[in-house]
């Protein structure tokens, strides 16, 4: 399989495949975190510098009926220009044609086109090899950083592939890292090992937490999820969120625990609301004795001591998912809280591994992305990665 480091760019022109599926102002659509934008930039750094030419595509949100206004790429050119000093990223207002083929091919060394966003046609999410071929045309290798989308086969992330040989594509350094990451975790992990499960549904994580069960030595468990398995185990959730339907999987799932000798840590007390509502008023409890007409937002003062405790006796962590509703600022402690404590296992030796919007955005907003050994770019990609399943991008790549 060929890789970036060893592959001369020279006087060749690259199609790379990255996530600039940022967040923009609703008002000006200027980014407003570039943590992706920046993840690509090593990889943009290795072209340009062997002598290559970039041309870059990406999606950018759910465009329904084609091109509109506020999901254009051309929105991200001012921020990624930033962090490309001397630099003109051209822009081609489509992604395929005849006007975008000959942008590509008049590109000359040293230059970056970046390509109008993919999902404006419905051919890339289809996977459609027509499409495929077409964003291939006009280049020399294909280079696939978008981890956060390797888990879709669609058109730019996997079809595209197979239109060049072994030798011309390959991953970028952003999935490079990425992977090394999970196989850091999954095969090369040093005990005790903690898994942090958080998020609204059990239903969500369950085959993740069935992939692990075998590999870790503690289960935290956080968020929504936690009133389903504390109505299962019999206690009083009051108005919480609960998949009724799962309870039974619960169940399940603290049995298999108990066999594989796996201790699972579910919240004992909780930040309670009124209401559904950042103003509400609040009171704490245990989880198993919530009062009736509240509902558990927040993991309460107890659990974030115990669970402190465990990640810092831990030498791997993996973090998926909130311990409350970490968007309302009265109930995103729990979640900080957890945070902070990986960063502190993190200075003391253990290996921390964070994905999934909510992680990435607590770690982040707490100014702590330096101080834990990898933040994902990929949510759902790397859940289905840690449930075992071969992503179809990542296999494009490596066939």
């Amino acid at each position: 399989m060929q890789t970036i480091d060893n592959y001369n760019f020279s006087g060749k022109k690259a199609i790379v495949r990255v996530d600039f599926n940022v967040p923009l102002n609703k008002e000006t659509f200027e980014v407003t975190d570039d943590t992706r934008i920046r993840g690509a930039l090593p990889t943009i750094h290795k072209i340009l510098n062997d002598g290559g030419s970039a041309i870059i595509m990406s999606h950018l949100g759910r465009p329904k009926e084609g091109p509109e206004k506020k999901f254009s790429l051309h929105h991200v050119i001012s921020k990624l220009e930033e962090h490309l000093p001397g630099v003109t990223v051209k822009f081609a207002d489509d992604c395929i044609g005849e006007k975008t083929l000959d942008q590509k091919k008049s590109l000359a060394q040293g230059e970056i086109l970046l390509l109008e966003n993919l999902r404006f046609y419905k051919e890339e999410t289809k996977g459609d090899p027509d499409f495929a071929s077409k964003l291939a045309d006009g280049v020399d290798c294909y280079v696939n950083d978008a981890f956060g989308t390797a888990h879709r086969a669609h058109a730019s992330t996997t079809i595209i592939a197979q239109y060049f040989d072994a030798g011309n594509k390959m991953f970028g350094f952003l999935i490079n890292k990425e992977l090394i990451a999970m196989d850091t975790v999954l095969n090369k992990s040093q005990n005790p090992f903690t898994a942090i499960m958080g998020g609204a549904k059990v239903s969500d994580k369950i085959q993740v937490i069935e992939n692990l069960l075998p590999r870790i030595d503690n289960l935290i468990i956080g968020g929504g999820m936690t009133y389903t398995f504390i109505k299962a185990q019999g206690g009083k959730i009051g108005n919480s969120l609960c998949e009724e339907d799962k309870l039974d999987l619960a169940l399940k799932i603290l049995k298999k625990a108990d066999k594989n000798k796996v201790k699972v840590y579910i919240p004992t007390d909780a930040v309670n609301a009124d209401k559904f509502d950042a103003e509400a008023n609040t009171n704490i409890s245990k989880t198993k004795e919530t009062p009736d007409g509240w509902m558990g937002l927040d993991i309460g003062p107890d659990t974030m001591n115990t669970f402190t405790e465990v990640i810092k006796n831990s030498r791997t962590i993996l973090w998926n998912g909130p311990m409350g509703v970490f968007e309302m600022e009265k109930f995103a402690v729990g979640t900080s809280t957890v945070a902070k404590a990986l960063s502190e296992a993190t200075s003391n030796g253990a290996y921390t591994l964070i994905g999934g919007g909510d992680s990435v955005a607590a770690i982040n907003k707490n100014g702590l992305a330096d101080k834990v050994s990898y933040v994902s770019t990929g949510g759902g990609a790397m859940l289905e990665y840690m449930e075992g399943k071969e992503l179809p991008g990542i296999k494009a790549i490596r066939e």
